[in-house]
């Protein structure tokens, strides 16, 4: 459908496109969480379910993971913000969703916050603390020595820890976010908790819904259809 998507370092951005109905002007970018990628299995769920209805989608890999070029040392909050604005540019006659997992979803609320492009945003167990969560999950680990969650392609660097101190938490721009707004969570999420969601509700507009899966985990391992039915009712009820 498009030509190749790179972001303003030239890196190219791994990407799939999920046609839709035909005629639709109306796109949902999905976008995944740290150590992950385009081809998690509850992304490529809900890409399908979304088509099934009748949305355009394309869910891609910001750089330094999955396929796309860069190095995962270098990735952060700030720089994949940039990565989306890259994808945003490519889709520029289109009406955008954009979808964000975990830290996908600090992506977001940066993203929409300065990016009237985004006309919905969707936080599935959206990050919102990014410092207590950077020291939580890895500050024990020395950065340029140990990697994340012991994974041995994903590097800690000094400056994802950099990053994530720098922007604290992201309560404050999602204060300032008018579209509408799903945030989707899992009672059993032991990665980002349910209260981060909880936190940033509380200041946001009142176009913000947060919808709880109980039993859900991080990843909706066994209740992506309900995350599924969910994210895709939404969306419909938003874009008819």
């Amino acid at each position: 459908m498009f030509t190749e998507i790179s972001n303003k370092s030239g890196e190219k951005l791994d990407y799939s496109f999920h046609p839709g109905a035909e005629g639709t002007r109306q796109i949902v970018v999905i976008g995944h969480g740290v150590t992950g990628n385009k081809d998690r299995p509850f992304v490529m769920a809900l890409a399908e379910g979304l088509t099934a209805a009748g949305r355009h989608v394309l869910r891609f890999s910001f750089a330094g993971n999955g396929t796309s070029g860069g190095r995962f040392a270098d990735s952060t909050i700030s720089k994949e913000v940039e990565d989306l604005a890259a994808v945003l540019d490519a889709l520029a006659d289109y009406e955008i969703c954009y979808v964000g997992h975990s830290m996908g979803g600090a992506v977001g609320v940066l993203a929409t916050k300065r990016d009237e492009r985004i006309k919905l945003l969707v936080s599935l167990t959206g990050m919102v603390h990014t410092q207590a969560f950077a020291m939580r999950e890895f500050g024990e680990v020395t950065p340029g020595q140990g990697c994340m969650w012991d994974e041995p392609d994903c590097p800690l660097s000094q400056a994802y820890m950099d990053d994530m101190a720098q922007i604290g938490t992201v309560v404050e721009q999602g204060a300032e976010i008018g579209v509408p707004w799903l945030l989707v969570h899992g009672t059993e999420d032991d990665v980002v908790p349910i209260e981060d969601s909880r936190d940033i509700l509380v200041k946001a507009s009142d176009n913000a819904e947060l919808f709880i899966i109980e039993g859900a985990d991080h990843v909706f391992s066994e209740h992506a259809d309900a995350m599924v039915e969910k994210v895709t009712s939404w969306v419909g009820s938003q874009w008819r």
